[in-house]
């Protein structure tokens, strides 16, 4: 009986730390702090121990190799003790009765360590790995607290191992800030069963605007619509017309794309001597235009337009040679489009 409590309680311990380790790994930084500013209980522990990550996970190694060590070392034999006889009285040798009984304690401890001491705690922290970390990281955290110095030295080998090996030990998870690195975040969370296919959809196409170049939304140079700089306000109104656009650009007497105006502008000066030769130009009333590389990615692209408050770009190639125009509507359209597709 002492043994049977002994497994049931190395089993639990077993689980107890298994799960608060995957807790800690897999819980959202933001969702632990949104918690600790909300004062729910445990939460403060559980934020503390995602600071200090790598010795959270060494005292968890350790909690989990103690109760493995106590289960090979007190289970399995009082199981085998338990069935030996059984097997004996069968009319098994005592030697074959022994080794039988020892392989089927061994295989039954096994089994349970496996299932219930690692596979079972370890789904249920990667399945609500905020809420397993704010129940389990106060228990947990007095755990490690008890065996800090140990746990420091172990520690403290274990990063002079890494420094041995050209590798910066670190306490925290790495967040990745690029979009490569965040891709591979949401991948390895839809892998683990932490966001949805839907969501992870949705996020993957978001991404991909960061690293896509807006070259597929480039109106082709030879289909920009266009005035001379020295068009007079009619003949402006009268090529918006005719276009359908309400943006037009304006190319230099040097044949050079230099500016874009709306044709509110001119709508505002007509009746007011538009006709007159004092009448201002295309020229005159264009707005300085953007101009981007074919290479630029659509995020950036959209928050280059968004800071001039400009709504086109001219786009050129490495050469400077102009390949054509794009739209801040095309450029958002892309990103909302992506998504919701996606969706």
């Amino acid at each position: 009986m002492p043994a049977f409590i002994a497994t049931v309680v190395l089993l639990a311990g077993n689980a107890f730390f298994v799960a608060a380790e995957f807790a800690l790994l897999a819980a959202r930084r933001h969702r632990l702090e949104q918690a600790a500013a909300a004062r729910k209980r445990g939460a403060g522990s559980a934020l503390a121990g995602v600071r200090e990550l790598t010795l959270m996970l060494a005292g968890a190694q350790l909690g989990i190799t103690m109760c493995s060590l106590g289960l090979g070392v007190v289970s399995e034999p009082a199981f085998a003790a338990m069935l030996d006889p059984l097997f004996r009285s069968i009319g098994l040798p005592s030697t074959a009765g022994h080794a039988v009984a020892f392989a089927v304690a061994l295989s039954t401890i096994v089994l349970l360590h496996m299932v219930v001491g690692e596979m079972a705690p370890k789904s249920w922290a990667i399945s609500d790995p905020e809420r397993a970390a704010l129940l389990l990281a106060p228990p947990f955290r007095t755990f490690t607290r008890g065996v800090r110095p140990l746990l420091r030295a172990l520690n403290g080998i274990s990063n002079a191992a890494l420094r041995a090996a050209r590798i910066r030990p670190r306490d925290e998870l790495t967040i990745p800030k690029d979009a490569e690195g965040l891709r591979r975040l949401v991948g390895e969370s839809r892998r683990l069963g932490l966001i949805g296919s839907a969501e992870h959809d949705v996020l993957t196409a978001t991404l991909r605007t960061h690293t896509e170049a807006l070259a597929r939304l480039v109106v082709p140079a030879d289909r920009i619509d266009e005035v001379p700089a020295g068009a007079k306000p009619e003949e402006i109104v009268a090529a918006s017309r005719r276009n359908g656009r309400n943006r037009l650009l304006v190319r230099g007497a040097d044949g050079r794309l230099t500016g874009v105006l709306h044709v509110r502008e001119v709508l505002a000066i007509r009746g007011l001597g538009a006709d007159s030769p004092d009448a201002p130009t295309a020229g005159e009333l264009a707005s300085p235009v953007l101009t981007l590389g074919i290479d630029t990615p659509i995020q950036r692209a959209v928050a280059a337009l968004r800071e001039r408050r400009a709504s086109l770009a001219l786009v050129h190639d490495a050469h400077g040679q102009l390949l054509g125009m794009v739209g801040l509507d095309d450029l958002l359209g892309s990103v909302l489009g992506g998504a919701r597709t996606a969706a």
